[in-house]
């Protein structure tokens, strides 16, 4: 017995669809601007730290990045409740979010950090400024230029990894379809549609990070 395609379903999930696609775009939004504050002052104390601190930055961005992001989600969620901490599924997933995305951002900031050449810091420092202004002024701007093409790219990944989220019942893209899926009994075109979606929403985020780098850090941006 053949298959028939139908799609007569999507007229009415069209506003489901939406909300998980806008539920996606928050959390790594989020995700983003918590992430890649962290990851700054990771690279920077792991670099120019106390020892202490250097090694409990390198233990942490190891533990995270060698460890299934589901197992960390599920850590956060129903292993923290034990000792107390409860928090709302959204929350819980912008957390493991975050700290997953830092723990990679922060190699790749250091990278970064490191493509800027010492003389540059030797000589402001000789000039008389501070230290912490001449991280932010001079260093992190030159640094973030070298190493944004891959953390548009970080960024995109975590984007699609959020998927995973799902699993603790946040209202997200994957969450969506999985719930119309199992109301219209049609899971073919649902993530067939799905991942049209997935992939408008990777594009989108691509240009607009883009276009946005070459404003904010100017040319060289790509």
């Amino acid at each position: 017995m053949g298959y028939s395609l139908d799609f007569g379903w999507l007229a009415g999930a069209v506003g489901a669809i939406a909300r998980g696609a806008a539920t996606t775009i928050l959390l790594i939004a989020v995700t983003t601007l918590a992430g890649t504050f962290l990851s700054i002052l990771g690279a920077a104390g792991k670099r120019n730290g106390p020892k202490p601190l250097r090694l409990a930055i390198a233990a942490y961005v190891e533990v995270m990045r060698n460890t299934p992001f589901l197992v960390q989600l599920f850590f956060i969620f129903f292993g923290l409740p034990t000792l107390g901490i409860r928090l709302d599924p959204i929350l819980a997933a912008m957390l493991a979010m975050t700290l997953n995305m830092a723990a990679y951002t922060i190699e790749i900031v250091g990278a970064g950090l490191d493509a800027v050449p010492r003389g540059q810091t030797e000589a402001a420092l000789a000039l008389g400024l501070r230290p912490r202004l001449v991280f932010v002024k001079i260093v992190l701007p030159q640094a973030l230029k070298v190493i944004y093409p891959a953390l548009t790219s970080q960024i995109v990944i975590m984007m699609l990894e959020s998927a995973v989220v799902s699993q603790i019942a946040v209202r997200e893209l994957t969450y969506e379809a999985d719930m119309l899926q199992a109301r219209t009994f049609r899971a073919f075109e649902t993530y067939f549609v799905v991942t049209l979606v997935y992939l408008g929403l990777s594009m989108g985020l691509r240009r607009l990070l883009v276009g946005g780098g070459r404003r904010v850090l100017g040319a060289g941006v790509s």
